[in-house]
């Protein structure tokens, strides 16, 4: 191990290495505060320098204007706060309109809905009389069918019949103008 012997302390490997932080830390903090004592010095110089007078007229015009604008801002508050209310008051009045308009159509809505109902109810009424006038009708149109055919076969029957009659007559009539000796040969 290293040995170091500083006025006749003998101080060995392990001691030196605690020694030399210790000794430098005592360095730096000499420098710092020699630092600090020539930054010190620097602003005392600047600070026995500095005009009071000039400061205190600057500090006194900013003090001035932080006044006025504190008084312009709160004139525009104000002026803020009565336009907010006109606001709040012209819009009860949209509210209160608009409410008036809902209530008004869904009343209206609601005539509309049940007039639909009620020609809804009275459509399907009608279809249905409809409907049934057509049943009936096409029931009247079967039965007159049916008599129309039934009256054209009574009347065919009787045509027949009729010429059946007209030619048996014609016939017998025929047979006796032929059968008759008068008429002659």
């Amino acid at each position: 191990m290293a040995e170091v012997e500083i006025a006749g302390a003998k101080i060995k490997g392990g001691k030196l290495m605690m020694i030399i932080p210790i000794l430098s830390a005592l360095g730096g903090g000499l420098w710092g505060g020699f630092e600090v004592y020539k930054d010190y010095m620097d602003m005392k110089g600047i600070i026995q320098n500095i005009n009071i007078s000039a400061i205190k007229s600057q500090n006194t015009l900013v003090q001035t204007k932080l006044d006025s604008a504190l008084e312009y801002s709160k004139d525009i508050k104000n002026n803020l706060r009565d336009d907010i209310l006109k606001l709040e008051g012209y819009i009860d009045k949209i509210d209160n309109k608009v409410e008036k308009s809902s209530d008004r159509i869904k009343n209206t809505q609601a005539s509309i809905d049940l007039m639909v109902e009620n020609t809804l109810a009275e459509m399907n009424q009608l279809n249905k009389d409809v409907n049934s006038s057509l049943r009936e009708i096409e029931s009247l149109n079967r039965e007159t069918e049916k008599d129309v055919r039934d009256t054209m076969r009574d009347t065919e029957e009787r045509i027949d019949s009729n010429l059946k009659q007209l030619e048996d007559r014609l016939n017998e009539r025929l047979q006796e103008a032929l059968d008759n000796p008068l008429v002659g040969n």
